[in-house]
């Protein structure tokens, strides 16, 4: 990036820091913070190990240093500024989960555009959402968009700000299915029939949450499809499962058309061939449901994080708070958008074009000289692809 791109992007970060209002974390002051100037060269220094009263006001720290990048930690320290983390003295940590676009099983990197990149990854946040929501019941839940590739989502419930690494490592394994044991999905209740002298025991796939739910409805989902193909049918689709040959489709196909109400109710062990087959959707609910977070951002206590309401200096797009109900229509391409390099054009030589969607709009950007709606250059030149031309 060249000294004129970097002294632009400078000035119009502070341009937007002048004119937003940005609200810190809880505990700002218990917290380390840090960030990345506009330096020269192709790396990047961190500047960290800072307190906010080493800071100064944030709104004009922002103004003053328009960084390229801001952020703060999950931790929160008797000492935020020492040199060393364990000179911090760490007192807690808000459990924070990283969803990266290009981290996800279903982006195909090179084929999807950055908007459907950002699509998918909506789809996983809103798949963390249900298992942090449903499943751990939380209540204190901050959802940003990173204002580049993903979503973070910070939870801050007492109970879960203390956890150890490996406590919250349970949490990670848990929301991405690792491990999942089928049968530590099934419930044994004893049943008492008419003319039995000892009672029976009765096994049921645990349908009222969590992954016995999950696993429950694809498999649900599955039965119903195959009661309605013919029977010649639903043998072959039966057979497309390993081990599933000719007698065992049939004695499967039997089973589910006996007792599909039984099925329903979570008595998937009416027959080995019926349970056999409800334990190969445990694995289906996992690739379907699994929120495919990283991993090391939700067990490091220390981690720093992206400050929302900031500028991301790889995109200058912003970084925004979403209210739980503006997720839905939220457009990342849109809504982080900054006014304020909205309404002028400036000129510059693309180095690397293509086609960009931003703003509600599909642009196609040539190599060369040219003059484009301002939050296109500014992400143009942010992501190395162009660079400010001379007005």
């Amino acid at each position: 990036m060249e000294e004129r791109t970097r002294a632009y992007l400078r000035g119009r970060f502070r341009d937007h820091y002048r004119r937003v209002e940005i609200t810190p974390p809880p505990a700002a002051n218990e917290r380390e913070w840090g960030f990345i100037p506009w330096t020269d060269g192709p790396g990047t220094t961190m500047v960290r190990h800072r307190s906010l009263l080493e800071l100064g006001d944030l709104s004009e720290f922002l103004v003053r240093k328009r960084p390229r990048h801001v952020y703060f930690s999950a931790g929160r320290f008797r000492d935020p500024g020492a040199s060393s983390m364990s000179a911090k003295d760490w007192q807690s940590a808000d459990l924070v989960f990283d969803l990266d676009a290009d981290h996800l099983p279903s982006v195909t990197l090179g084929e999807d555009s950055y908007g459907e990149m950002l699509a998918k990854c909506k789809d996983a946040l809103l798949r963390l959402l249900e298992f942090l929501e449903d499943d751990f019941a939380f209540e204190e839940l901050e959802v940003v968009f990173s204002g580049g590739r993903g979503y973070h989502v910070h939870v801050r419930d007492d109970d879960v700000r203390h956890l150890e690494r490996e406590h919250r490592r349970e949490i990670v394994d848990y929301v991405r299915g690792i491990g999942l044991d089928f049968e530590e999905l099934i419930d044994t209740e004893t049943v008492a029939g008419l003319g039995r002298k000892t009672p029976t025991e009765r096994r049921l796939l645990r349908t009222g949450g969590g992954w016995g739910a999950r696993t429950h409805t694809h498999f649900m989902s599955f039965v119903d499809e195959l009661l309605e193909l013919e029977e010649a049918a639903a043998l072959e689709r039966l057979q497309e499962f390993d081990g599933i040959g000719e007698g065992k489709a049939q004695a499967t196909l039997n089973a589910a058309r006996n007792n599909r109400d039984g099925l329903e109710a979570g008595n998937v062990t009416v027959h080995t061939a019926v349970a056999q087959l409800a334990e190969r959707f445990a694995t289906k609910a996992v690739e379907r449901d699994g929120a495919p977070i990283d991993e090391p951002v939700t067990t490091d206590t220390n981690r720093l994080i992206r400050l929302p309401g900031s500028l991301h200096g790889g995109s200058g797009l912003e970084t925004v708070r979403l209210e739980r109900d503006e997720i839905d229509d939220f457009d990342p391409l849109v809504d982080a958008v900054p006014e304020t390099f909205r309404g002028q054009e400036i000129a510059v030589d693309v180095t690397d074009g293509g086609e960009i969607e931003l703003g509600g709009d599909i642009f196609t950007v040539p190599e060369g000289d040219q003059s484009v709606q301002e939050y296109v250059g500014v992400f143009l030149m942010a992501r190395g692809r162009a660079e400010k031309e001379k007005e």
